[in-house]
């Protein structure tokens, strides 16, 4: 996400056609569509941990079992491969941005809709900060989303939202400070001692503050 994971160059249309618009939510609504079960949601959450500490290759299924308590097998049994939890991780975030970008979209003002879309971003950045630093830096986490549709697909309509419809040089660079802003304020070191109500209110302020 911008603001949470690092976008892929992407061609972006400040007027998308609706046939484009209804394949772009087709592809979106994908996003985690699959519901997770309570098994599934532990071994994701201790997934997620050990990508942050170890990194996503220094971490074995066999790791992710010993975390929860298990045994490898009953690891097996909720996802075949180390990929397969590398995808569900990444689709906890991608369908919580894309419901922050749905709800952006229902907006009637450009302006309000980039307003909602930066408070559901700075919600997401800052209660997933571990995760971010995974979206960011983990060299297969990247590698994975340039491949990923549904991601790219999401962050075709982020970059739109948060160029408030303008497609020119300063919307570009407006859009890229935002996203820039968010996605490294939640993991700068400055700011790992503040608490989230804290680090929530000061970053949509100053994104408020950019958007003058």
């Amino acid at each position: 996400m911008e603001g949470v994971v690092r976008s892929p160059a992407v061609t972006v249309s400040a007027h998308p056609t609706r046939r484009s618009r209804a394949a772009t939510h087709a592809g979106a609504r994908r996003v985690g569509a699959a519901p997770y079960t309570a098994a599934k949601a532990r071994l994701i959450e201790a997934a997620l941990v050990l990508f942050a500490e170890h990194g996503i290759s220094g971490t074995s299924l066999q790791a992710i079992a010993d975390a929860l308590g298990v045994t490898k097998a009953a690891v097996y049994h909720q996802y075949n491969t180390k990929d397969e939890i590398v995808l569900a991780v990444a689709e906890v975030i991608l369908a919580r941005l894309e419901a922050a970008v749905a709800a952006a979209e229902g907006e009637r003002s450009r302006s309000r809709a980039r307003e909602v879309l930066l408070a559901g971003m700075i919600d997401l950045a800052v209660e997933r900060r571990r995760m971010a630093g995974i979206l960011q830096r983990d060299p297969v986490m990247l590698r994975f989303l340039e491949r990923h549709q549904p991601f790219r697909q999401v962050m075709t309509r982020v970059n739109r939202l948060l160029m408030g419809g303008a497609a020119n040089p300063r919307g570009r660079v407006q859009a890229a400070m935002l996203a820039a802003a968010i996605a490294g304020a939640v993991i700068h070191p400055l700011v790992l001692d503040l608490d989230d109500d804290s680090l929530r209110s000061h970053l949509l302020k100053q994104a408020r503050q950019l958007l003058r």
